[in-house]
Order: C-alpha cells, then structure tokens, then sequence
C-alpha cells in the first residue's frame, strides 16, 4: 500500500499532512493494486460540521487521507503546534491530477453540479488531455435518499462505467453524507469529495484572483463575490473554528463532545 502519511488531530480529525507528491503516489499504488480509499477535502465548514455532528466526525475518522483544502485548517494546526503543515486545494492540484489520471490511462467519474456543468468541466479538460478517460458525468440534483429510485439509478450509472477515480461535487455535508450512506456499493478505486469543484472549474462561480487565493485570503474573495450565500460561513464560522482551536490547545476540550 502506499507511504503512511502523518495526521495532525484537529478537533478530534485527523488531518493528513501530506505534500501533492504523497498524494498522487497513494492514488497511483491505490489504483494499481485494485484497492479502494477515500481521500476528503478538509476545510474550516468541515471541521465546524464535524464538531457538531457525531455521523460525520465518524465518517472523516475513517477516510484514508482527509487533505487540508483550506487556509483556516492550516492555521487551526500551526496554533497547535504543528509549525510545517502543508495545504491542497482541490481546486488547485486537479490539473496535477488530471495529468496523473492521463499519463496512465486511469478513468474518471464527475458526480455534482447542475446539468451540464461537470459536462462543461470534462470538455474543458479534454482540450488539455484529448485522450484523457471520463467514464461517466451526472448532475447532482438528484433524490439521494436510500433506496430511492434516482439514488440507485446513479449507483448503477457508476458501477456500470468502474471509474478508478470518483470526484463527487455535491457541497459539504451534502457529499459527506451521501459518501457514508451509499460508499460500501460503489465500485471505484478512488472517492475524492470536490464540493463547489465543478462550477468553479466550469466558470458559473467566480474565483478570487490567484494572489489572494495563493495566501490565504480566498474566504475574503468569496465573501466578496456571494456575500448573502457565505457571510455565516465566514464571519461567524471561522472565529467558531478560531475559538474551538483555543480551548482544544490549552486543554478545555480535548475532542468535540459526542451528541
């Protein structure tokens, strides 16, 4: 299997400090040996969640690499005491990806977003990456209760096309929960949750400019960009996250209560 990656406990998660390297290489010898892992993006709504509700905390716990996506976490570890702590955008490091997936015939499956974005997603790479393997595309406006009718639909849709790799789209918790409820039937190698991936990707939602997003200042883009969508997200949320940070440091939590 592939190099043990070092975790850093974050309000009882354990987050994996690992460079774009490790994380590539786990997911070439995960696809290479027909294994199958789960690789979680990580940010400060995640951790906000996952302090709140015991199903999710579960679930993260149990994920194979559970990778630093946004610049809070990073901060959240570093007052911790954990001084070299490194951070992946999912956004950032899919072209990595995608030549990874390219360069070895690996396949994808884009599960989120509305009609026709993860569509507009996969024609964009193939201007990259002509020969590049999209095994399936489905919106994510679809009823995911278990055992609906739609629900297995999607199921079928992606263990029909065996994609190694599944990057589901959905938003946290949204993506999390239909991870946890439906992932012991899905037949991919790799699950990787993307969140708002597709339509950042795809152009329907704006990305701050590269030297804010670069050093830490994406959240102030965004709140610029959606402010009536993400205001609670960031301004309550992150000194929430902040807060939590502290007592967890000088010992008044130790890890979130379970409820």
């Amino acid at each position: 299997m592939y190099k043990k990656i070092e975790r850093i406990n974050v309000l009882g998660v354990p987050i994996s400090n690992c460079s774009l390297n490790e994380l590539l290489n786990a997911i070439e010898q995960c696809i290479t040996i027909k294994s199958k892992i789960s690789i979680l993006s990580c940010n400060v709504r995640l951790l906000n969640f996952a302090y709140q509700y015991k199903w999710l905390r579960k679930f993260i716990n149990q994920a194979e690499i559970v990778c630093i996506d946004g610049v809070g976490v990073r901060v959240g570890a570093w007052l911790l005491g954990h001084k070299t702590v490194r951070r992946l955008n999912f956004t950032d490091f899919f072209w990595d990806l995608a030549e990874k997936v390219n360069s070895h015939g690996f396949t994808f499956f884009f599960l989120g977003a509305r009609p026709g974005i993860a569509e507009k997603a996969a024609a964009i790479l193939k201007i990259q990456f002509p020969n590049l393997q999209i095994a399936g595309i489905y919106h994510g406006y679809f009823d995911k209760n278990i055992g609906s009718k739609e629900n297995i639909s999607v199921i079928n849709k992606i263990n029909t096309a065996r994609p190694n790799i599944l990057i589901v789209g959905i938003g946290t918790p949204l993506q999390e929960r239909w991870l946890m409820e439906n992932i012991d039937q899905i037949e991919a190698n790799v699950t990787m949750t993307a969140g708002g991936f597709f339509d950042i990707f795809s152009g329907p939602r704006r990305r701050g400019p590269r030297f804010l997003t670069d050093n830490g200042f994406e959240w102030l883009t965004r709140l610029f960009i959606e402010p009536r969508r993400v205001w609670k997200r960031y301004l309550i949320g992150i000194p929430l996250f902040l807060w939590r940070i502290l007592k967890q440091k000088f010992g008044k939590i130790k890890y979130p209560p379970d409820k």
